[in-house]
């Protein structure tokens, strides 16, 4: 049996998904800057694809920018704050993705940014009294760039209550919403963020494509430069097919999205009960098993020892899962996360993220809690 439980890294596509690309990439091949008809018809398809996001998040058109993924929307965000929005400081978290953090430390270096880390509480939430002070201590213009979901232990930021707290102060609010966007509804009419980011390949779409959403009021500049496309603010033609695989990923991902929601979070209860069950020296990490506070996706398991190359285990018997961020699986430092909420005795013992999508099932998870019993005997 093959288990994929690393739904935080990427997801299948979903078949419609697929048809719907494969059946493009032959039949709309046109540039989308070009005149004649080929290019007019691949145009209107990536501009269908806008206002259908759009009207998800409850949007205009012209404030969604399609880019390569995540990385680049936070990255392009990042940078407008401070080379065109005059930001001098940012209020951020230790537990961010390092397309936030490697980039904050950048500007830090390049353009002499102050750089604030807000407080944790010992689950790695965030401390909104801290951030209140931080936002009152401002004396120059601030952005806090706090993600919605963190992708390792999928704790949920409050995130109305820290768009209202950015407003009140005057500051810019980043969020990285990747591991959100197609899983939990955002209503930009409601919630006043300023900025945010989405990949397709969290939610069944295809990988290299996502989006930045930019508040109208924000002038933006390209970091890619060469054409007009994306109203120029990015250049390079558009991925025409994966633009549109992108917005019906999203359609089917929302259009189910309680009943998706309700399934996936039973297959996350079912794991904690049965993990609970197997070792009562078996923790949690962040607020994971946490069915309030955290992502119904994502459990970040903590084991009551180190288990040598566990993950390297796991994949013989076919079970798929992480220790913490793809993006950081070459890296040889372990988790920056856990390492940050941890005890260095805790940090040592084996931890693996398991995340979960409304493709698996309860025999896979019954599956893999046999496999787990074997390497805990």
């Amino acid at each position: 049996m093959k288990i994929y439980f690393d739904n935080a890294a990427t997801t299948p596509l979903h078949p419609e998904v697929i048809k719907e690309v494969s059946q493009l990439m032959a039949s709309t091949y046109g540039n989308p800057s070009s005149s004649h008809q080929f290019g007019r018809h691949a145009k209107t398809l990536v501009e269908q694809a806008r206002k259908s996001i759009a009207k998800h998040l409850k949007a205009s058109a012209n404030e969604l920018i399609f880019t390569a993924g995540g990385t680049e929307a936070d990255n392009l965000i990042l940078q407008n704050a401070v080379n065109n929005l005059g930001v001098k400081r940012i209020i951020t978290s230790v537990i961010e993705h390092h397309a936030v953090l490697n980039m904050v430390a950048a500007l830090k270096i390049k353009k002499n940014i102050e750089v604030h880390f807000v407080k944790l509480t010992p689950q790695g939430a965030v401390d909104l009294e801290d951030l209140e002070q931080l936002l009152k201590d401002m004396s120059v213009k601030t952005l806090v760039s706090l993600m919605y979901i963190n992708n390792e232990i999928s704790n949920l930021l409050p995130l109305k209550m820290v768009a209202n707290l950015c407003q009140t102060y005057g500051a810019y609010f980043h969020s990285d919403t990747v591991q959100a966007i197609g899983h939990y509804a955002i209503d930009l009419e409601e919630i006043p963020i300023d900025f945010l980011v989405a990949s397709a390949h969290k939610f069944h779409g295809p990988k290299g494509v996502g989006f930045a959403f930019i508040r109208k009021k924000f002038g933006i500049k390209p970091l890619i430069i060469g054409g007009a496309q994306e109203h120029g603010t990015r250049a390079g033609t558009e991925n025409v097919h994966s633009i549109a695989g992108m917005a019906l990923a999203l359609d089917l991902a929302l259009e189910n999205l309680d009943k998706d929601k309700k399934y996936v979070e039973n297959l996350k209860s079912h794991f904690i009960n049965q993990l609970k069950k197997l070792d009562k020296n078996i923790t949690f990490n962040g607020l994971s098993n946490d069915l309030k506070q955290s992502s119904y996706v994502t459990l970040n398991v903590r084991f009551p020892k180190n288990i040598p190359m566990m993950l390297f285990k796991l994949d013989l018997k076919g079970i798929a899962v992480s220790g913490g961020s793809a993006c950081q699986s070459g890296s040889d430092k372990g988790s920056h996360v856990l390492q940050a909420i941890l005890s260095a005795t805790e940090a040592q013992k084996s931890s693996v993220r398991f995340s979960f999508s409304k493709f698996n099932t309860l025999a896979e998870v019954d599956f893999a809690l046999l496999a787990l019993k074997e390497l805990l005997d």
